[in-house]
Order: structure tokens, then C-alpha cells, then sequence
């Protein structure tokens, strides 16, 4: 497909003085209540919110009306299924000097290890004997300890390891913005979504807090979507490093790219995710809800993702508000599934229950954990997967699999409590 690129420059779809104007507008107007109730009525449709309107979301009232709204949407869209991944660290060699993260590069305390095909291959079997099939590979920025062909050639590793009943069957990639050129050898790889967070969209304080090393370039880093797009990658994943700067200007950043994406492309953001640096110390618990729920209701076709720095109780509050995707069982040190240390690890998870007890835990809570990854492997990527999701078909796709997914995985990995359990869950959607 032929792109118009021109567009693709970061000054130009994440207006700082637009977002200045947009925060402005939305204080002036946040007790404005026939505005905010007719902003309200157009996300009933499920077509989306802008930037602005999203951002009058976030400041006004009527929280329980909010959260009602995008508890629906969520329900009409992705029903009650939760999927499961787990990220694999490959190495925590890095070049670059973002100061917020342990990895860099003058960070001298830091014990620096690479996983070598071996290791990987025990780290995968680690994986799957909890049941996990879908994993998201990390990797610090380094040219000679993580390369692209070092990816490239983990990535085949990954996906040539049978262990007992364990395969990986999608593999997501968090790696370094690249050139158009690597970003078309990762789609030949046949990964699925291609991640990369923002971390912070504010221009002074991304040149704050990343100091050296090439993702110090704000624009390069900016516009790796574009280039992943035009590489052939058709699913991406965005996300805010929320409390590096003003959390309403992030909010609005990002819908703004995510603006530019879908205007672009033809696809909005596959995923979005909405990571905490400090749960304590950034933003507090009742924000960060209301921020998942304004991103539902404002892109309801884009998976959210809440992983394992948050905890149980955060977590447990804010999946039925537009959650779709979760961590189970995470490790962040390189070569932690095999032998559980921290010497290695990136940061600090909050919820450390094993995959087993989050599996369980969704269940009696009323979800469906879902191990499916029939979409890549049919083909429904990109503008077919928006397609679907945005008519509400994709149910139809994705209900049946999550369910044999969930069945194949009480059969394997379930103890006996846990798989009766899952069969009368399983019997129920059926039944529905």
C-alpha cells in the first residue's frame, strides 16, 4: 500500500500548542454539561472521541457515568475476554542514557547479561510449561550485544521450540526504533504487533530525561510508527510512561497519535498501553482509572494493556473498565523464568502471582482467559482486524477461540479445582 509520508513528521501530528489549547479548553469547559453530555452520546456509538473531547473526558465529572460507558463498550466490543502474554528480556545491554531506566548505559551497578540461543530455548520451555503462547520480546538498545540479526534469529528460535504440549504461537516485538528497511525484515520474521512506548510525547521533557544515546532524537524515536507502518508492519502498539510529565498532556499526545495513525494509514494503534513509572509517586490510583476508561470509550477499537508493575488490587479495579490484555507470571531480569533473580531485571512487578493464580482469578471473576492467536494466523491484521472490531464481528472470531484456547489450557496446565472451574465457565458462554 502506497502512503502518504509527508504527514509523517512529529512537529506536525503532536502539536505542542495544540495540546496547550486542548487543556485550556477543556478547564474552561469541564462544567459545561450539554457539551460534555453530547460528547458523551457520540462515544455511545463507538465511533471514537478527538483529542479535545477525550480531554474534557478527563477533567469533568460523572465518573460512575464514565466508567458505566466504558465498561459497555468494552463488553460490545471485546466481550469478557482477557488475553494473557508475558515478556521475555533477551539482554539488558544498552547505549542510550534515559535516566528514569536502569539499563543505561553508565549505569555501572547494573549486572549486564545476553541470552544466548541455549538460554533462550530454556527460558521458552519455562514459558510454556505455565501454558503461556504469546510473548513479547525485549531488548536494550546496543548494536553489538542486540542487533537486529540477534532478534531476528531469537525470534526463529522461539518459534522452533516444542516442549510437551508448549508452543509459542505469537511472538510481539519491544525493541529500539529502526529504519523502514529493519522494520521489513521484522514483518518477514512474522511477528504480531511491533511496541514501542513514547514514554513521555512532551518534547522538553523526552530531551530531559533521555539524554544520549540515539533514542535521545525525539523525532526519530516519534515517528517509528510510520516508519514500522511503512515497513510492512500493520499491527503496532503504542503507550505513555505516565509520570515522566503532566499526565493530561500525555493523554492528549497520545490520542493525537493515535489520530495520526488511523489518518495516515488506515489503522489506529492495535494496542495502547498505560504503564506507571511509580504507582506511588506518579499518578494516583483514581486517575489512572479514569484515564484507561477515557481511552476506551475515545479509541474503542485498540487493545489496552495494564501489566504487571500495577497490582492485584489496581488491576482487579480497573479490567472491567477497558482492559483487554494483561501480563501473568512476569519476569523483567534477563534469564529470570529459568532461575528467579533480580541483579538483571529492569524494574520491580507489583503483581507476582504466577500465571496459574491470574488464570484463576479471571475466572472467578467472571472473564475468559484467552491464549488465542488465530487472528495472526489467519490473516485478520490491520485494517481487517479495525474492520471487525469496529462492526463488533470480531466477537465471532475471537469468543470460539478464546474458549478452546481456555480449554486447551485446563486440560494441560489446570489442577483439578482450577479446571472444573474453567468447564462450568466454559459451559456457560456456550450456553449464552
Amino acid at each position: 500500500m502506497a502512503y502518504d509520508v509527508k504527514s509523517a513528521k512529529a512537529a506536525d501530528f503532536i502539536n505542542h500548542d495544540e495540546i496547550v489549547a486542548t487543556l485550556a479548553w477543556a478547564d474552561e469547559n469541564r462544567d459545561n454539561q450539554p457539551l460534555i453530555a453530547k460528547i458523551m452520546q457520540k462515544a455511545r456509538e463507538k465511533k471514537g472521541l478527538n483529542h479535545r473531547e477525550a480531554s474534557l473526558l478527563l477533567v469533568a465529572g460523572q465518573q460512575d457515568e464514565l466508567f458505566s460507558l466504558a465498561r459497555q463498550i468494552k463488553r460490545e466490543l471485546y466481550g469478557s475476554r482477557i488475553v494473557l502474554f508475558a515478556p521475555l528480556y533477551l539482554s539488558n545491554y544498552c547505549i542510550n542514557e534515559c535516566t528514569y531506566c536502569p539499563y543505561h548505559a553508565s549505569n555501572e551497578t547494573m549486572v549486564r547479561k545476553k541470552l544466548s540461543q541455549d538460554d533462550i530455548r530454556r527460558e521458552v520451555i519455562a514459558l510454556q510449561d505455565m501454558g503461556h503462547k504469546r510473548l513479547v520480546i525485549e531488548a536494550g538498545e546496543h548494536p553489538l550485544h542486540a542487533p537486529l540479526d540477534y532478534i531476528l534469529e531469537s525470534i526463529d528460535t522461539i518459534y522452533g521450540i516444542r516442549h510437551k504440549n508448549g508452543a509459542i504461537r505469537r511472538i510481539n516485538v519491544n525493541i529500539a526504533a529502526a529504519t523502514v528497511a529493519d522494520y521489513k525484515k521484522l514483518s518477514n520474521a512474522n511477528i504480531g504487533t511491533y511496541i514501542l512506548f513514547q514514554e513521555t510525547y512532551d518534547r522538553a521533557a523526552y530531551e530531559k530525561f533521555h539524554v544520549a544515546g540515539p533514542k535521545a532524537n525525539y523525532d526519530w524515536h516519534t515517528e517509528a510508527m510510520d516508519r514500522a507502518m511503512q515497513g510492512g508492519l500493520d499491527d503496532v502498539g503504542i503507550g505513555v510512561l505516565f509520570g515522566l510529565a503532566d499526565y493530561r498532556y500525555e493523554f492528549a499526545a497520545m490520542l493525537m497519535h493515535a489520530e495520526h495513525l488511523e489518518s495516515t494509514y488506515g489503522v489506529g494503534p492495535h494496542t495502547i498501553s498505560v504503564p506507571r513509572i511509580n504507582a506511588e509517586k506518579s499518578i494516583d490510583d483514581a486517575t489512572f482509572a479514569r484515564i484507561i476508561a477515557c481511552t476506551r470509550v475515545s479509541v474503542p477499537y485498540t487493545g489496552i494493556i495494564v501489566s504487571t508493575r500495577e497490582n492485584e488490587q489496581c488491576r482487579n479495579a480497573v479490567i472491567n473498565i477497558g482492559v483487554t490484555q494483561i501480563s501473568g507470571g512476569s519476569r523483567t531480569s534477563v534469564g529470570g523464568y529459568e532461575r528467579a533473580e533480580t541483579a538483571t531485571r529492569q524494574f520491580a512487578t507489583s503483581d507476582n502471582r504466577s500465571l496459574a493464580q491470574i488464570v484463576r482469578w479471571l475466572m472467578e471473576n467472571g472473564h475468559i482467559p484467552s491464549f488465542c492467536t488465530a487472528c495472526y494466523g489467519e490473516g485478520r491484521v490491520g485494517e481487517k482486524f479495525m474492520e471487525l472490531c469496529k462492526s463488533g464481528q470480531i466477537q465471532n472470531c475471537c469468543q470460539p477461540n478464546a474458549l478452546k484456547t481456555l480449554q486447551e489450557y485446563l486440560k494441560d496446565y489446570a489442577d483439578c479445582d482450577t479446571r472444573k472451574l474453567g468447564e462450568k465457565l466454559i459451559g456457560d458462554a456456550y450456553h449464552d
